[in-house]
């Protein structure tokens, strides 16, 4: 399984030498990669008193694409954002922005993506939030055309390219797009056309439930449902109990959900600075290390 962690966006601070510090902290440690939250804009919670997201205009989001240029030039770590709200963004932009990415990370990259639920970044950024579903499918049809074709000549419900393209072009051709959801509905359509999954889902009776209706969606679409890579998400602050449950934990994922991948999410856990983070990663790296590989 490939263990990596979720940079602390809301946590991190603007000091660059910390940053750089941690990034390369815990490459030494053995994780394999980096993934990183997206989100433009913060909502003013202080006027929308029934407000109900988890973020607003007090926390603070790294842009993942900048942010992940600055990590391949300081590590040799592979780089994924957990997820780019994709139908907010304009889908030619992302296409470049995530094709120089790849580039600088020398291929190590997936780039995730997800719908989104923040409806203030929707209407700031210009875009609808009311079609994000159906639109997300052409999006990344039309992004997979612009990392491998060097012109496109592409008319869609949404989109309209003549005969233009990128360049230059990824090194992976196309790049490929995991896409974050737990909805039914989600499920489906990462099963369909996604290359893989981040997943939220815990090791308990819902999650393995919800794994096994994934797995049988994935058979539907005819797809290969034990081949097929996913991301679990471990977050120490949820998790009751010291160092001991999160190794126990991380296990289940490997064991039970039959994760590739495993993220450790160090957020939200009383952390004071990105070295206090660090040393919580040591402490998972050196007590689950044989997980690590």
């Amino acid at each position: 399984m490939r263990v990596g962690v979720v940079f602390p966006q809301t946590e991190s601070g603007t000091d660059i030498g910390a940053i750089r510090e941690y990034l390369q902290a815990i490459e030494q440690l053995g994780y394999a990669h980096v993934v990183a939250y997206d989100h433009v804009l913060g909502a003013d919670r202080s006027s929308r008193p029934e407000w109900k997201g988890p973020y607003d205009a007090r926390s603070s989001f790294h842009e993942p694409f900048v942010l992940f240029g600055f990590v391949a030039a300081v590590t040799g770590l592979e780089v994924a954002p957990a997820v780019i709200v994709l139908p907010q963004r304009q889908t030619a932009l992302v296409a470049k922005q995530a094709a120089e990415v790849d580039i600088l990370a020398r291929g190590r990259s997936r780039l995730g993506v997800g719908l989104g639920w923040n409806t203030v970044e929707f209407e700031a950024l210009g875009m609808s939030f009311t079609n994000k579903n159906r639109r997300i499918e052409e999006q990344i049809a039309l992004m997979r055309r612009l990392w491998t074709e060097p012109v496109v000549d592409f008319s869609g419900r949404w989109h309209h390219v003549d005969r233009a393209g990128i360049n230059p072009l990824p090194v992976q051709r196309p790049i490929p797009v995991w896409m974050g959801g737990s909805a039914e509905d989600a499920l489906r359509r990462i099963a369909r056309i996604a290359d893989g999954w981040f997943a939220q889902h815990i090791p308990n009776d819902n999650g393995r439930a919800t794994f096994e209706r994934f797995r049988g969606y994935l058979r539907d679409a005819g797809r290969d449902a034990d081949a097929f890579p996913i991301e679990g998400r471990l977050s120490i602050a949820r998790i009751h109990g010291g160092p001991d449950e999160w190794v126990k934990m991380a296990r289940a994922f490997r064991d039970e959900l039959r994760c590739t991948h495993l993220e450790i999410n160090t957020m939200g856990a009383g952390h004071a600075s990105l070295g206090e983070h660090v040393k919580a990663l040591e402490r998972f790296a050196t007590d689950a290390k044989d997980l690590f590989g």
